[in-house]
């Protein structure tokens, strides 16, 4: 697999990438850096009880006594690690937004932030050496406990109005696409007394609704009971509830960009503060925050870096433009239920999404995503730095390329074997030229390296 950690954990293809055997050793790892008590729980995938399984036995055969969770989301997991001073860490079974047939490792930390690089990188130097297993009387001990997604919703609801939104009486469609999300966002609305439309809310691994990425191809179902049943908007979770998307009652599928500026600029005009983002955001997001009198800070991408930022910086608010928002005031981690409740607030204070949508400045924005080996990754990086030479850069996260009328980033992709390309302009047609030019000029680069190197073979 090369380097375990990626952006996100470790993750794979469960049974190639991520075995029984890699996970057993890695709890063996994990258990041998935090020691103490960990917290463990993973989201509905097939593969999660096997993965679970062996990285419990791991952390047990290194003396480590279990709490298991069950199937909650990840930010309920990093919730329960935060609320309990037993805690030393957690892991939670997650490959988020990948296909069912991935799985992956996420370690968090006492505090419920995602560990740091440095932490991984001690972690992984573990998995590299002989782990020894404890005495026989010295393994580890595993308790349930069924308690935390109420008290992670729970905690949720007091950070917004709820009388202001019981009293408003919306409807809101719902889509849990058979992930986490099943055992959270129902009873989350329910609290708040918003009536819900669900959609794909039992708890299947295979995820038969739709893939499990919130983008606009798997939510057609979703975006049409929206307009049909007249609801005042949709919310949408990955497979771990961390991340959530929203639709406008009108049925267009609000960007994560679009949604961190408008909540945004509604939680400056409660308080003035510093709002933190990746390079990879629109200049949405900053232009909104500025004209809401904040200021705005760029990290690399990722939502450990983020919250890290978001920590030291004392901002008052996050988030990525997948739709991972970071609310500091719950946790310092992306929070899909939070994002849910205070997305509804906005809705119930500032009116309708669409009309707060249709006040947003206007950047047009082009994604793509193109096959790239892990050991091609660097070098294409390299070569764009060096085919755009000319052209001023920020290496904060890949190579991000600035010009007079918008922007391009280049970057590998951190879970998978995937290379990102992000143009955005206010101008669609430059954001189009430059995003099919990058594409182009990287899968050239590609396919002339693999061809190269199967002539030699």
């Amino acid at each position: 697999m090369g380097r375990l950690f990626g952006t996100n954990g470790v993750r794979g293809v469960v049974n190639e990438d991520l075995t029984a055997e890699l996970a057993l050793r890695l709890g063996k790892a994990i258990g041998a850096f935090f020691k103490g008590t960990l917290v463990v729980a993973s989201d509905t995938r097939d593969s999660g009880g096997m993965i679970k399984a062996a990285v419990v036995s791991g952390l047990m055969s290194t003396g480590v006594n279990v709490v298991d969770i069950g199937i909650t989301p990840t930010p309920a997991l990093q919730h329960y690690v935060r609320t309990h001073e037993n805690a030393s860490g957690g892991v939670m079974i997650t490959a988020s937004h990948n296909p069912p047939e991935f799985n992956g490792i996420k370690c968090i930390g006492p505090t419920g932030q995602e560990v740091t690089r440095d932490a991984e990188d001690r972690i992984e130097a573990i998995y590299q050496e002989d782990i020894g297993c404890c005495g026989w009387n010295e393994v580890g001990t595993v308790t349930y406990d069924g308690t935390a997604t109420e008290s992670y919703v729970n905690a949720v609801i007091k950070h917004v109005d709820i009388n202001a939104i019981r009293d408003a009486n919306i409807t809101v469609v719902l889509d849990c696409a058979n992930g986490a999300a099943c055992v959270s966002a129902p009873l989350l609305l329910r609290k708040l007394g918003v009536r819900a439309i669900t959609l794909n809310a039992n708890p299947q691994g295979d995820f038969p609704g739709h893939p499990s990425e919130p983008v606009p191809e798997n939510l057609k179902d979703m975006i049409t009971l929206v307009t049909s049943s007249k609801a005042d908007l949709g919310i949408a979770h990955d497979g771990d509830a961390d991340r959530t998307v929203f639709i406008s009652g009108d049925g267009e599928y609000v960007s994560g960009d679009k949604s961190m500026s408008l909540i945004a600029q509604y939680i400056l005009s409660e308080r003035k503060g510093l709002v933190v983002t990746p390079v990879s955001s629109s200049s949405m997001v900053e232009e909104t925050v500025i004209n809401a009198g904040g200021t705005v800070m760029y990290t690399a991408i990722g939502s450990p870096v983020v919250a890290k930022a978001m920590f030291e910086h004392k901002a008052i608010f996050g988030g990525e433009e997948n739709g991972g928002l970071i609310f500091p005031e719950h946790q310092l981690c992306r929070d899909g239920a939070m994002a849910a409740a205070k997305m509804i607030e906005c809705v119930v204070k500032k009116g309708k999404l669409s009309e707060q949508l249709g006040r947003l400045p206007v950047y047009h924005i082009e994604k793509r995503k193109i096959s790239c080996p892990n050991s091609l990754k660097a070098p294409l990086v390299r070569h764009l730095k060096e085919m755009y030479k000319d052209v001023r850069t920020d290496l904060t996260d890949g190579l991000k390329m600035i010009y007079d009328d918008g922007w391009a980033l280049m970057r590998p992709s951190g879970t998978e074997p995937k290379f990102r390309i992000f143009s955005e302009s206010k101008n669609r047609d430059v954001a189009l030229q430059r995003a099919n030019e990058l594409e182009i000029k990287a899968i050239e680069f590609v396919e002339r390296v693999t061809r190269s190197d199967t002539d030699g073979v």
